[in-house]
């Protein structure tokens, strides 16, 4: 008798009328604002303008899903191809089903489109919003679990997850490893925040810590789990997917630190430009001040003694007429 589990929800949609209500959802949504929120923070803190993160983050949003979902309908095509299957389905992104991989891949091809819109470096912009981009799929994991999805081998330990039988599971106790994975990208989170601070990360290299920290942990995590995969080599497709951007985004760190060593000094032109305009303006009224001092003659050392007005000179001719 299991003594101690976590739950999982009866049902991962509420009907709030005809209007359906999606846990998975819900929980995308929610990670890609603290994402926005968070990059956008950080973007300020670097020089730019606020609004900039949003702004492109319309284009590298839709690029993303599209992407996660690509990524995961075709390395699991039998989901929705094979005798007996309907191909509609693949199109179903709220029942799950987004490969991290996809999503990052063609995300980066939508941030590309936006910051070359705004004429803003992208390493940079992927520096800003990698931490938040860790806590996006942090959030966006409990989809998983409203969705009974994503577990791993069977244990009796305190935490372990309880599944309920359906079509296509069998009930038990397994592996949270949504849950594992959400703790572990907070903790990429914290990396990336602590090494950007301590290091001056730049050039896209928090982004590549981010990349090398995640696929540490998805690997073990990968490895855990007991869906349906693909195997090369007797390892799930995911692990070697991991392994293979572990090493690429190292090898980005290595080589992008001897190159451009360093953080970029200006982000974002405009806020360049509005930073050098106030420099400007300041010098500019500086200089006026001082030039209508010299035609006035006034002393800019000259001490200005009362209310009144009266300075040493009015003082004498005032005694004299009293």
């Amino acid at each position: 008798m299991d003594l101690a589990y976590i739950p999982s929800p009866s049902t991962g949609v509420i009907h709030l009328g005809p209007i359906p209500l999606r846990g998975y959802a819900f929980c995308i949504i929610i990670g890609v604002f603290v994402a926005v929120w968070y990059g956008n923070k950080r973007w300020i803190a670097r020089g730019g303008t606020a609004g900039t993160v949003a702004d492109i983050a319309v284009w590298a949003v839709p690029f993303g899903l599209v992407g996660g979902r690509l990524y995961h309908v075709i390395t699991d095509y039998q989901l929705y191809f094979s005798e007996g299957e309907n191909w509609v389905d693949a199109f179903k992104i709220w029942e799950g089903g987004l490969g991290i991989w996809g999503a990052i891949a063609l995300g980066a091809v939508g941030a590309w489109i936006g910051c070359r819109r705004r004429g803003i470096p992208l390493p940079a912009y992927a520096d800003a919003i990698a931490p938040g981009i860790a806590l996006a799929q942090a959030i966006g994991r409990w989809g998983n679990w409203f969705n009974q999805e994503l577990y791993g081998r069977p244990t009796d330990l305190p935490w372990a997850l309880k599944i309920t039988e359906s079509a296509n599971r069998e009930a038990g106790t397994y592996h949270p490893t949504f849950l594992y994975e959400s703790l572990w990208c907070v903790g990429v989170a914290l990396l990336v925040v602590w090494a950007d601070r301590r290091f001056k990360l730049g050039h896209g290299r928090a982004f590549a810590l981010y990349v090398a920290a995640y696929c540490a942990g998805r690997g073990w995590i990968e490895y855990m789990r007991v869906d349906e995969a693909h195997h090369v080599l007797g390892l799930r497709l995911n692990v070697w997917t991991a392994i293979v951007v572990f090493v690429l985004a190292v090898v980005y760190i290595a080589v992008s630190s001897r190159l451009r060593p360093g953080r970029e000094e200006i982000v974002e032109k405009k806020a360049g430009e509005k930073t050098e305009e106030k420099a400007e303006g300041s010098e500019k009224a500086g200089d006026q001040d001082a030039s209508a001092d010299t035609e006035s003659g006034a002393d800019p050392d000259a001490v200005d003694l009362g209310k009144d007005g009266t300075n040493g000179k009015e003082a004498g001719h005032g005694a004299g007429k009293s």
